[in-house]
């Protein structure tokens, strides 16, 4: 089930490739820092009702749904989503895949051993492989595919359609070892996470050139590896189905076949009710009413007390059956049809229900996390001092208790950027940050400028925020002052009311210390008001353009010191565009995998101080300007309230989402923080908001992985100007990141000695954290129907599923248990 705010993809495979789903999604307090040693936080463990396999019977079909077919069977493409990750697991070897602890382990279906035999001068890695292991059509795996897939996914051929080459470029060499069963590759220079190379692994017929590359695993896989073989694909059925490899040399699968079938979300409850899946991740509404059909089991034919005409009081079932047996024919006709459609929908949910107890729900957490993202680029965020604040008025276990708690799962916020709970290293590294403190994050915003009554003061040409704010060129400065100046005009009338007021105030002393200030805060008001009609003039003439200009963001009326004046719509410079580096835009459907270890909690080096930025926020042209605040409430500087836009997204499957976004805005609004919440579809959450930078605060998820050094670099990266005016954030659509962090990053990536690589994880971790560009709340819900008979199958939580294992408990009749119509 795919995910909004995550980048859509896989949770285990999409190594520096971003999700999101689109992330439905796919939370103690910021506070429980911890600064000693590693934490022995443990992970919820995997619900998959293990069985042996001498208790699972041979043959059957099985039915997964997942969201739609897979755009390639190409991981490395950067259409890859999680179905491809999914279906290619089955089919495809995967050398080192996650454990339930989420560690990389060596998987003896293809290896005997790997391991590294020299560090000096160059690293090594001897690989073993399995004397059995060979492809669909008979021939060994060696040094060949491992050779193919080099050189595809090095980077230096660009007739490769790649979208990620993260480990590879580190390559210098592949030989053949002493035998046909050894590989052995040496490194140009070190790289700790090896473990993540090869997987999955391709034949050499796929990787050997571009055009079997680009196009020849799109929609077929004529040769694989794994207990599976893909039999066929049909776009119309909406179906992608495997069949038991008969070359396979592992334990044989348990079933015949393995269907992958394309169920969207709002589909999966009649899905389940009437036998077309029988495995399918599912929102909390389809799990609660599993849970109710399964506690109604023994309920002896009574009617239900739940779902439609259950909350119908005995008097108003007495006044329906009045009305429509009454002597007026046009109102019992009405009653008639409106009870017969009633009778009609509590059959229908009845029958529903007694379908839905032949299915179970495992339940543990997701390998992903959803976080708050600030974007740094511009606006009141671009000052981390107003970052810090927004992160310190959260109570983030009440947002992980919003979404966890009614589901029985473990509601502790999550305290690391990179790895998470139960994974070596982990550690909560929150502590470098704060923890949760109303009075503290209003200082530091009042250290920032924003005050009450601020959004009520002219604009001044001063400082606001850090040294982001340094003035520009002289067309700049004039510009700014020619700013200030209308600015001060428009005001005027406004300032004299004001002083009119304050005289009466002063006038009235006798009544006491409260009038005064009563005067003082409707003074405000007036000046609020007359400044808000006036942007909403101005918006109204603007709104044509917007809908001729669809996805078009301007930056506020801040006109900050050093930055360019917004030009007319319409201008080549009118907007500031944010380019995502090339390989980020072709990721965008991907999720990376990310997690892996946690940083210490402690001071922040000048090398991740962040630059300031002055007030404003942006916002699509036509969109309603915000209300200005009473002096008594909203925070403001320089007439300007402190208002920022939250992006949500809109779909049925992302209700937790948005209320953790509500619960988000009303604890800014106790800070004196505005929020414009927009809600968005989901098909566009991520690409034309996320990705492009148009929005100041927004939910999304990152799934977890056992290589934090690869897999958070691109997504903590400092962004670098490209030569044409750009970003190049590539996965860091925060746009926040320090030249400290990138240095422990590339230090990590090169340190073969695993513990001194997790401590330098721990160190960026907290200089993450300090930079306050993203504030991780709540490891992700992972709630999964499945039939009640299957066995191994269900939440994996961190590790991979071994689909050999999978099947049902008891054999079943005739015809598969997907055929039949409950």
């Amino acid at each position: 089930m795919s995910h909004v705010g995550v980048p859509r993809g896989t949770v285990r495979k999409r190594r520096s490739l971003a999700l999101l789903t689109t992330g439905v999604l796919t939370i103690p307090v910021l506070a429980g820092c911890s600064s000693g040693g590693e934490e022995t936080a443990r992970g919820v463990p995997q619900d998959i009702a293990p069985a042996a396999r001498e208790t699972v019977a041979d043959g059957s079909t099985a039915n997964w749904a997942v969201d739609a077919l897979p755009a390639t069977f190409n991981a490395f493409q950067a259409d890859a989503d999680s179905a491809t990750t999914r279906i290619t697991g089955a089919l495809l070897p995967t050398l080192f895949p996650m454990d339930r602890t989420g560690q990389p382990k060596l998987n003896p279906d293809y290896l005997e051993s790997a391991k590294v035999i020299e560090r000096e001068p160059r690293q090594v890695v001897l690989y073993k492989l399995n004397q059995q292991a060979v492809w669909s059509d008979g021939r060994e795996i060696g040094a060949p595919d491992f050779v193919a897939q080099w050189r595809a996914l090095r980077g230096k051929d660009s007739a490769f359609w790649t979208a990620r080459n993260s480990g590879y470029e580190r390559i210098e060499k592949i030989e053949r070892g002493a035998d046909d069963l050894q590989v052995r590759v040496t490194f140009s220079k070190p790289y700790a996470d090896w473990r993540s190379l090869f997987s999955p692994l391709y034949p050499k017929e796929i990787t050997g050139s571009p055009d079997a590359f680009n196009d020849g695993a799109r929609t077929t896989l004529k040769t694989t590896a794994g207990p599976f073989v893909l039999k066929s694909m049909s776009k119309s059925k909406g179906t992608v189905t495997l069949a038991r490899n008969p070359r396979w040399w592992g334990d044989k699968a348990k079933l015949d076949t393995l269907v992958f079938r394309a169920v969207a979300a709002k589909d999966r409850t009649q899905a389940l009710t009437d036998g077309t899946v029988d495995i399918a991740d599912i929102d909390p509404a389809t799990a609660d009413r599993i849970t109710l059909a399964r506690r109604d089991r023994g309920s002896n034919g009574q009617p239900l007390n739940h779902g439609p005409g259950a909350e119908i009081t005995p008097a108003q079932a007495l006044r329906s059956w009045a009305q429509a047996h009454g002597s007026d024919e046009d109102a019992a006709e009405i009653a008639q049809a409106a009870r017969e459609k009633n009778r009609k929908a509590v059959v229908a949910y009845a029958t529903e229900q007694k379908a839905l107890r032949d299915f179970a729900v495992r339940k543990s957490l997701e390998p992903a996390y959803t976080q708050l993202a600030l974007n740094g680029e511009s606006g009141p965020l671009a000052d981390d001092r107003v970052r810090r604040a927004v992160a310190r008025a959260l109570d983030r276990q009440e947002l992980a208790q919003t979404v966890l708690g009614p589901l029985g799962l473990p509601a502790k916020p999550l305290g690391s950027h990179l790895a998470l709970a139960g994974q070596p290293g982990y550690k909560d590294g929150s502590g470098a940050l704060g923890e949760q403190n109303t009075k503290e994050a209003q200082a530091l915003l009042a250290d920032a400028g924003w005050t009450r009554g601020g959004a009520a003061e002219p604009p001044k040409d001063t400082k606001a925020g850090s040294e982001a704010e340094k003035k520009g060129g002289k067309d700049d400065e004039a510009e700014a002052e020619k700013k200030t100046a209308g600015d001060a005009e428009e005001d005027k009338d406004a300032t004299s009311e004001k002083t009119e007021k304050t005289e009466k105030s002063e006038k009235s002393e006798k009544d006491g210390k409260k009038a005064e200030e009563d005067s003082t805060e409707d003074s405000t008001d007036s000046a609020a008001e007359r400044k808000k009609a006036d942007q909403a003039a101005d918006r109204d003439s603007e709104d044509s353009a917007a809908s001729r200009d669809e996805g078009l963001y301007i930056v506020g009326d801040d006109n900050k010191p050093g930055a360019p004046a917004p030009a007319t719509v319409g201008s080549a410079s009118a907007v500031h565009v944010l380019a995502p580096a090339r390989t980020a835009a072709a990721q965008g459907t991907v999720l990376l995998r990310q997690a892996g270890v946690l940083g210490e909690g402690g001071a922040v080096a000048a090398t991740d101080k962040q630059p300031g930025g002055a007030a404003g926020a942006y916002a699509p042209v036509g969109t309603a300007a915000p209300a200005p605040a009473a002096a008594k409430g909203q925070l403001g500087k320089d007439g300007k309230t402190l208002t920022l836009r939250f992006v949500l997204p809109s779909g049925p499957g992302s209700q937790s989402l948005r209320s953790v976004g509500d619960k988000i805005a009303a604890m800014l609004e106790k800070i004196g923080v505005g929020t414009e919440i927009t809600k968005v579809p989901d098909e566009s959450y991520f690409k034309d908001h996320i990705a492009s930078g148009a929005y100041d605060l927004a939910l999304y998820s990152w799934p977890a992985t056992a290589y934090p050094a690869t897999d958070g670099r691109p997504i903590y990266a400092k962004p670098e100007p490209a030569t044409d005016g750009s970003l190049l954030v590539e996965q860091n659509y925060t746009r926040v990141g320090t030249d400290h962090i990138d240095q422990l990053f590339d230090k990590a990536a090169a340190e073969l000695d695993e513990k001194a690589a997790r401590e330098l994880m721990k160190q960026a971790d907290a200089r993450i954290w300090a930079a306050a560009g993203s504030i991780p709340l709540f490891q992700r819900p992972q709630l999964v129907a499945v039939d009640k008979k299957l066995a191994n199958v269900g939440a994996f939580g961190f590790a991979a599923p071994r689909y050999q294992d999978i099947g049902f408990k008891n054999r079943q009749a005739a015809g598969s248990p997907a055929d039949r119509k409950k």
